[in-house]
């Protein structure tokens, strides 16, 4: 399948979350790779890390030799805490403008640009703003939100879709992770949020086992989730809200 996409500059699709830790860098790292395998000329980045930059190590994987670290990564803090927070210890001041200049220096290399975000969206990233403030910048973005498929789920993706909508950011999309564990809310979670945020899509990815995120088990797993992630690179490209 190769996918067309529409405009000059490389589309951007930032992958945000309800929380840390729900799954974001596992469905970038798929997109990136289902991107890439359908001949797009796709790119990751993750602007901000704090602790590690395991995360940036997978991405890179999956695109080698095609950007250096300090480009996927630009802002990294060896403290494991808010981005905002690790930049002042240091005393570092990181700026919106600082952000927008690399995501726009980026967007020409590629036909599609996925970025990252850091925790959730409203975590601090620099002085005065979060991922909200990039995404709202880029009014020809897409977003998709991902939070893990359990309880809670159902106001967590609400809260995050309807402050989206509250900056004027309108094309977005859910994807519910699931993880192993057993939770019963996991059957009712995608039609009840479907329910109440509606028209927005939502996609349900299954849990793929505790080694997903290893570049070849990932490349595997693909196509277990074959038709969503071609929703979701559709989306990407082509503004598809099927």
């Amino acid at each position: 399948m190769r996918l067309e996409r529409t405009g000059t500059t490389g589309r951007i699709l930032f992958v945000t979350g309800t929380d840390t830790g729900v799954g974001k860098t596992l469905l970038t790292a798929m997109l990136l790779h289902s991107l890439r395998s359908s001949g797009v000329n796709a790119l990751a980045l993750k602007p901000f890390c704090s602790g590690s930059r395991s995360d940036v190590q997978l991405l890179q994987t999956l695109q080698p030799g095609l950007l250096s670290d300090s480009e996927v990564n630009p802002f990294f803090f060896r403290s494991p805490i808010a981005p905002l927070v690790a930049a002042r210890k240091i005393a570092l001041r990181v700026t919106l403008s600082q952000v927008i200049e690399h995501l726009i220096m980026m967007r020409v290399r590629a036909e599609v640009v996925l970025v990252e975000g850091a925790g959730g969206l409203l975590t601090p990233l620099g002085e005065g703003f979060s991922l909200l403030e990039v995404v709202a910048k880029f009014t020809d973005s897409r977003t998709v939100i991902v939070t893990r498929n359990r309880l809670g789920a159902i106001n967590q993706a609400r809260l995050t879709v309807d402050r989206l909508k509250q900056a004027g950011v309108n094309a977005v999309e859910v994807v519910l992770m699931s993880a192993g564990d057993s939770d019963p809310s996991m059957l009712t979670n995608p039609q009840t949020i479907r329910e109440l945020i509606e028209p927005v899509a939502v996609r349900v990815v299954p849990f793929l086992g505790r080694s997903a995120s290893r570049p070849t088990v990932l490349r595997g797993k693909c196509k277990n989730v074959k038709k969503t992630l071609a929703h979701l690179m559709e989306f990407a490209m082509n503004s598809a809200r099927s």
